[in-house]
């Protein structure tokens, strides 16, 4: 599995916004609201696993999106499956580090 990263410096922690290649512009709606799954916010670059991993351990501040991503979080312990919302099917989880 592939994944699209996004780093950056936000309020001096590392942010990365994350999200499964099939997910990539995709466009999820629920009610009234609609989000577009960006290459500008989560397209920087294309990474394997195991720097998908790296980067979450490293990362202070993560925005993940997608069903590999996700269960990825969740099995580093780096997030937690309550704090998971889905939106047309597709997995979201914000995770701050403390």
């Amino acid at each position: 599995m592939r994944f699209f990263v996004r780093t950056s410096n936000y309020q001096n922690s590392r942010m990365l916004n994350i999200c499964d290649e099939d997910v990539l512009e995709r466009v999820v709606k629920n009610n009234d609201v609609e989000i577009r799954i960006s290459k500008s916010y989560y397209g920087q670059r294309l990474v394997d696993g195991m720097e998908a991993e790296d980067l979450m351990r490293k990362s202070s501040i993560i925005n993940i999106v997608g069903k590999e991503s996700v269960e990825m979080s969740i099995d580093l312990k780096i997030g937690s499956r309550a704090g998971v919302k889905v939106i047309d099917g597709v997995p979201f989880l914000i995770v701050f580090k403390m």
